[in-house]
């Protein structure tokens, strides 16, 4: 299923300033976010709220907003430019939240954390115990320029975090619960007085978490993570270029109290090709000719991407004439065609001759030596410059 154009769900042009992206957003989560319309509204809601959270995440990162111009919605599928549908509800609540937060909205933020702590709002607390999504991660991967230009699927090797498989993730060592802390309550905080206002503090003891690990798993140390290497497969699409980066949704690090994970990005360098270069979706190689094919003409057969090629080369072809071979380029990364492949020629001068070989020259020469745009326009030149 095709997505929309973010600019289009937000309502702003390609030009748009940081501010008007700012403002379209907060108009379109509050009026769609699902806890503010009918329970009739709610699937629709959900859905254009999404849509909203996941066009204002791109669009207001310049560095994800310059890929998304050039790549579209391919720069951030699954596997890189190949999977579909926004991201998840938990993920859409999480930057709706940080949004919030900034513009001083309720709920969550730095302005929600300064007033919660001075005046002991109750939701810090829950807040603080809330699931929270796992750190991205990035990683680097070198693949081939013929990788490159027709994609590749490749297993990497990541060192993320796991859930504990000796205490499931809880902390604990196995057989064992964990309790409530008895100096906050419960609550991750400790309140004082300050003059007339009362000053929520976390907890010194549980460290705002509100619960106590009395007997940590030795596994994980009461983290509920371990490290691991884990073994995952990559679907690197044709057409990226050095400098791509490709997004795997939900294979970052995994989140804490039931939050999700992050996402993984894989940065491409691509290496160098003894014969090939790339401009663009176009392919450029330079072909050496001798002395005799370019004077004379010749059929030449041509190396490409995409096999070999029979190209004619025409008499009297001169040295650096650009051939083109159509549709014989890169694919374009979002599916718009195919670029072409440029042919510049060399003409080699022979550097061992026989004597038979230079005497044969020599007559050549003597004999007038043909048409020679190149030397007869030099010498016109000169002509018109010491006349």
């Amino acid at each position: 299923m095709s997505q929309k154009d973010y600019y289009d769900v937000l309502g702003v042009s390609r030009t748009a300033s940081a501010d008007e992206i700012k403002k379209a957003y907060r108009k379109l989560a509050l009026k769609y976010h699902p806890d503010r319309v009918s329970d009739d509204e709610k699937t629709e809601a959900s859905e254009k709220f999404r849509e909203a959270t996941s066009a204002y995440e791109i669009l207001s990162d310049s560095e994800k907003k310059a890929q998304y111009d050039q790549f579209g919605h391919a720069a951030f599928q699954n596997g890189g430019l190949g999977g579909g549908g926004f991201g998840g509800m938990e993920h859409a609540e999480e930057v709706f939240r940080e949004f919030m937060g900034g513009f001083g909205g309720g709920g969550g933020g730095i302005f929600g954390s300064i007033f919660e702590g001075v005046f002991g709002g109750s939701s810090s607390g829950s807040q603080r115990n809330a699931p929270r999504r796992g750190s991205d991660l990035e990683m680097s991967m070198e693949i081939t320029f013929e990788e490159s230009a027709f994609g590749v699927a490749k297993k990497i090797k990541i060192p993320r975090y796991e859930t504990c498989s000796t205490c499931n993730g809880d902390g604990a060592k196995p057989g064992t619960n964990r309790t409530r802390c008895s100096y906050c309550g419960g609550t991750g905080q400790v309140m004082s007085q300050a003059g007339f206002l009362n000053i929520a503090k976390t907890c010194p003891r549980c460290n705002g978490e509100g619960e106590i690990v009395d007997s940590p798993c030795t596994e994980c140390r009461s983290t509920g993570r371990v490290k691991q290497e884990k073994s995952i497969k990559v679907d690197i699409p044709g057409g990226v270029d050095t400098g791509t980066r490709v997004r795997m949704y939900g294979e970052g690090e995994i989140g804490q109290r039931g939050g999700g994970r992050g996402d993984l990005y894989i940065l491409i360098y691509v290496k160098k090709h003894p014969i090939f270069k790339r401009d663009e979706n176009n392919v450029i190689c330079e072909l050496p000719i001798s002395f005799v094919q370019a004077a004379l003409g010749d059929e030449v057969s041509v190396p490409t991407l995409h096999g070999k090629v029979d190209m004619k080369i025409p008499a009297g072809t001169q040295p650096g004439k650009i051939f083109r071979i159509k549709d014989k380029g890169i694919s374009d990364v979002r599916g718009r065609g195919r670029g072409d492949q440029f042919v510049k020629v060399t003409v080699e001068v022979p550097t061992k001759l026989t004597t038979q070989q230079k005497k044969l020259l020599k007559d050549f020469g003597l004999s007038g030596g043909g048409t020679t745009p190149g030397i007869s326009s030099f010498v016109d030149s000169i002509k018109k410059v010491f006349q």
